[in-house]
């Protein structure tokens, strides 16, 4: 494989690989299991792409002694290896694997999103002809030789990835489909934030619950308002992309309940969901029957850091989408 081709490779291995971990961010239903294993295959072919190019043009840019781009080319193969290292050690070890206030997995996620900016830096200015069509000549045609080697180095990636899963069972790991490892059923779930922000002070007398948009009329409900439209109690698992995973019981309202008590059209097409802290999820019709505005957690009045006075549960997302502390419901 000429070092052209394996750069096109490592290209869209990286980009497939940055894509792919985005959508996992809220993808929580088992029909997206598939997309799962991509980003886990393509983590181990994007490992052993990596350390090929490290082979082959490190000791190049020594010798010739480009220094501006050996820099960057560094930075990038940390952030990289980072990426790698933290997706690749969360699967194998075992257990949920902290470093302080956040796990492995969250520095993983971390890594990855600030190689987007230092790859743009490094294609720059040369490298995008590498990506481009050549003029008047179409896309670079793919030889017998860079198939054979792409599809070996994709090969080793599918081992790389399966030997992590190996020790994890080995270890006796438990994750569910999303990778997230699971926590005893039925307690308060761990009070822990996308970014690390703060828990906000908030005034449980004074919050008050608006509802908006297109709506038959607008809505200011404090807490016992709000419980009179009707409470349930419901299962549901919370899929944190911290990593790991609970089954318990949420009481609260129906979102439905809301919707209706606001005299909302049933055919509605998404709502948007606004915290104080300014965080919005929109949901689309297909999760609104399932979501539930919860005031309680394991039989217990939500803490603060669990989003009290008031967190959204929608079983079909990813705990980055279960905003915490809201006030605002905005009908679409």
């Amino acid at each position: 494989m000429t070092s052209a081709a394996l750069d096109r490779l490592l290209a869209i291995l990286l980009v497939t690989q940055l894509a792919s971990g985005l959508l996992t961010l809220r993808a929580g239903v088992p029909t997206t299991a598939p997309l799962f294993w991509l980003h886990g295959l393509i983590g181990g072919a994007l490992l052993v792409a990596a350390v090929e190019k490290l082979r082959r043009s490190v000791g190049p840019a020594i010798r010739a002694r480009r220094w501006r781009r050996l820099a960057l080319g560094a930075l990038l193969a940390l952030l990289v290896a980072a990426a790698l290292a933290g997706g690749f050690a969360w699967v194998a070890s075992g257990r949920i694997w902290s470093i302080g206030p956040w796990t492995i997995l969250t520095l993983h996620v971390w890594a990855a999103l600030a190689i987007v900016p230092i790859v743009a830096l490094h294609l720059l200015p040369r490298r995008w002809r590498l990506l481009r069509p050549r003029p008047n000549r179409g896309l670079p045609r793919l030889s017998r030789r860079t198939l054979l080697a792409s599809g070996g180095l994709l090969a080793l990636g599918a081992v790389a990835w399966s030997a992590a899963n190996v020790l994890d069972v080995v270890r006796g790991g438990a994750r569910r489909f999303t990778g997230s490892r699971w926590l005893p059923s039925g307690g308060v779930p761990p009070p822990t934030t996308f970014y690390g922000e703060g828990t906000p002070v908030i005034d449980a007398d004074a919050w008050r619950l608006e509802v908006s948009g297109n709506v038959a009329r607008s809505l200011s409900l404090d807490r016992a308002a709000l419980a009179a439209l009707g409470e349930v109690d419901r299962e549901d698992v919370l899929d944190c992309t911290s990593g790991w995973v609970m089954r318990t019981t949420w009481r609260g309202t129906p979102l439905r309940s809301v919707i209706e008590a606001a005299g909302g059209d049933p055919d509605i097409t998404a709502v948007n969901v606004r915290s104080v802290t300014g965080w919005m999820v929109r949901l689309e019709s297909v999760d609104l029957d399932d979501a539930l505005l919860a005031t309680h957690v394991a039989g217990e009045p939500l803490p603060a850091g669990n989003g009290a006075p008031l967190r959204l549960v929608a079983p079909r997302r990813r705990g980055l989408d279960w905003i915490k502390w809201v006030n605002q419901i905005e009908v679409v």
